[in-house]
């Protein structure tokens, strides 16, 4: 879209958030939204992020990260800029 400034946002979410299906509600929550980008779990417990997309949508979906779904438990969620990347679906990282 013309005039839409398109950004990038690395998240780290840390609580109860493995195990608990948060990988696969959070790209339906990006997809619903239009954003790209990825999600994976770290080795640590954490799950990690990078969305692209406009400011309001990134926005709505830091607001998402910090409840997450039914069975989590978010206690933190860093929120960093990112380098951009290529426009395109949002996926789980293995």
């Amino acid at each position: 879209m013309a005039g839409t400034q398109w950004k990038a946002v690395h998240f780290i979410v840390s609580g109860r958030v493995q195990g608990v299906g948060f990988r696969h509600a959070a790209r339906r929550k990006a997809g619903q939204l239009g954003l790209s980008g990825w999600v994976a779990n770290r080795p640590n417990g954490d799950v990690e992020a990078v969305a692209h997309g406009d400011a309001a949508r990134l926005g709505r979906f830091e607001a998402w990260l910090r409840v997450g779904p039914q069975y989590a438990r978010v206690d933190r969620v860093e929120a960093t800029p990112a380098a951009a990347g290529p426009v395109g679906d949002f996926h789980i990282r293995l």
